[in-house]
């Protein structure tokens, strides 16, 4: 792969696509499906997404394990949408249910939430339990090198 190109896998198929690094904010389609590789919202993932995103993207992934009876994790939701807006290109936000999607939990031994998990090519760089607002993960994400 030459240096410039990053992988990149769809929100929607979960195929990797090369994209220029030049080309990454500006959005573009997967190969496979054509639907946009950036989507407007929080990508939700599923037990089977998670190793996919999480395993096989050159760029970072913050996944936010929450659960639908979690106070912290409701009120933390839409500061997690809010930061993610502008980091477009650079990290993929996406959520993981506890509840729904217990095995990549159990897997990191995720013992409170909301937890944050910054991931890259199947390797965890940090981790963070607890609300945050959207300068908290923005300041947390510069902290750890994106």
């Amino acid at each position: 792969m030459s240096d410039n190109l990053k992988h990149v896998v769809c929100p929607h198929c979960d195929k990797v696509n090369r994209v220029p690094e030049a080309r990454l904010a500006s959005g573009g389609n997967c190969g496979a499906c054509k639907q946009p590789l950036w989507p407007e919202s929080v990508l939700e993932l599923t037990g089977q997404s998670f190793a996919a995103h999480t395993g096989r993207s050159d760029l970072p992934v913050l996944v936010d394990f929450w659960a639908s009876w979690c106070g912290p994790c409701k009120v933390m939701a839409p500061q997690f949408e809010k930061a993610a807006s502008g980091w477009q290109g650079k990290v993929r936000f996406a959520k993981l249910s506890t509840e729904e999607h217990p095995g990549p939990a159990g897997q990191y031994s995720i013992r409170s939430i909301p937890t944050l998990m910054l991931f890259r090519n199947g390797r965890e760089l940090a981790r963070q339990s607890g609300a945050m607002n959207q300068g908290q993960i923005n300041q947390w994400l510069q902290s750890n090198g994106c």
